[in-house]
């Protein structure tokens, strides 16, 4: 056990490392046709996937974490979701988006977009949770979306193929997410890829880039 003074750094390490892994590898994961979380990390595009979000975009976010190696940390993390006795599955972690993102994985966009640092994994995240929201996976089967706000979030993905921002403009959600012109173009490109190329051919168009 560690005894430390400041706690922040150590809640914000796992709010953006191990609960921010969950929902990038979530919604993608599922839409890819993956069950269990064990079967995304194992995946070798979307452990690449994974790694971008982690190292990249995450991690550069966070204070200094006295007494941790986040390299090592992160490596543990991998492990674990990759271990298949766990039998984690998705659809747990794609229960109550509304609730997990905003907390999760938002701040950690919200942060390189004003620094200026990498958002392509983020992004692809947002743009794969607004895909999940529409209830019909790319194998043409139903998605059953769990979320409190189920209804409002499946109108509005549901409306993305006449405005693709419709998900993301909901303010009470995301904010003034909408007003950055740097995150919409990104958000537009990725959505539309994901949307007509399908998950994987999005990621790996993503992945290609620099």
């Amino acid at each position: 056990m560690q005894l430390v003074d400041d706690v922040e750094p150590y809640e914000l390490m796992k709010l953006r490392l191990l609960n921010g892994s969950h929902q990038a590898m979530a919604y993608l994961g599922a839409l890819a046709g993956h069950t269990h979380v064990h079967d995304v990390c194992q995946d070798p595009l979307f452990r690449r996937f994974l790694h971008g979000y982690l190292d990249e975009e995450a991690t550069p976010t966070l204070p200094p974490v006295p007494g941790i190696d986040l390299d090592s940390y992160k490596a543990d993390l991998v492990g674990r979701f990759a271990n298949p006795t766990v039998r984690d599955t998705l659809a747990r972690l794609c229960a109550e988006s509304s609730d997990r993102m905003p907390k999760f994985l938002l701040p950690v966009l919200r942060a390189n977009l004003a620094s200026g640092g990498s958002i392509r994994c983020s992004v692809a995240v947002l743009a794969g949770w607004a895909r999940y929201a529409e209830g019909v996976g790319e194998d043409g089967r139903p998605i059953e979306v769990v979320d409190p706000l189920r209804e409002r979030l499946m109108a509005a993905a549901r409306r993305q193929g006449e405005d693709p921002l419709a998900f993301v403009a909901d303010r009470e959600l995301f904010g003034d997410l909408v007003d950055d012109e740097r995150f919409t173009a990104a958000y537009r490109t990725t959505l539309e890829l994901i949307r007509e190329q399908g998950t994987r051919a999005a990621l790996e168009e993503l992945l290609r880039r620099p």
